[in-house]
């Protein structure tokens, strides 16, 4: 399993697979043009080579900003995200930036002693904007079966569970940048939108509730 339904939320352990940065210059980003909106490409990868390359591809596609997700795991330094210090934020941050042409966005991970230093060091490190939060490390047990739920042990927890959490963050975070704010977490109607938004977010994401 890497699905698994919480209180007021849902713990995913699902990867980042997809049909990689060509099929979606290809296939996605025509399909996407049919409306009006904008295209943001979120990109990820183990390495800081496999972000540069994903963005320097991206370069020349019809896409309005990236999002770069920092809480991926760099093989190279033993497998701790990217996001989790602002050393890692702010190396990542910069490698990237110097191979985009399009908005960069630095998507922020909660699991971190003080987000606002990490959202500091992307703003100091050229990041265009700041997105936040990313999901929260949780486990869920089958006392029955006396083993996790899912098959990795442990998920991102996100939904309405999160949200008093994301708020709280994004809060801090607007009153330490100066770049915009991207919130999510939770949000599952226009109310927790504006909520965000009273907190400083510029504009918000939905997704477990999509």
């Amino acid at each position: 399993p890497r699905i698994a339904e919480t209180p007021a939320g849902a713990l995913n352990s699902v990867g980042l697979q997809n049909p990689g940065v060509e099929a979606f210059i290809k296939d996605e980003i025509p399909f996407l043009r049919q409306y009006d909106v904008c295209i943001i490409a979120n990109i990820a990868g183990n390495t800081i080579e496999d972000y540069c390359e994903m963005a320097e591809i991206l370069g020349d596609a019809d896409i309005d900003a990236i999002e770069l997700n920092v809480s991926c795991p760099n093989v190279k330094e033993g497998g701790v995200a990217f996001g989790t210090t602002c050393e890692g934020v702010s190396g990542i941050t910069k490698r990237v930036k110097s191979y985009c042409r399009q908005p960069l966005i630095v998507k922020l991970t909660p699991n971190v002693t003080d987000i606002k230093e990490t959202a500091k060091a992307a703003e100091d490190s050229g990041a265009d904007a700041v997105s936040l939060i990313n999901t929260i490390l949780g486990m869920a047990i089958d006392i029955h079966k006396r083993r996790p739920i899912l098959a990795n042990n442990m998920g991102g927890l996100s939904g309405p569970a999160v949200k008093p959490v994301a708020v709280r963050m994004v809060y801090e975070v607007s009153k330490t940048v100066k770049i915009p704010v991207v919130g999510m977490g939770g949000i599952s109607n226009g109310v927790d939108a504006v909520e965000f938004m009273l907190a400083g977010a510029s504009a918000v994401m939905v997704g477990t509730s999509n």
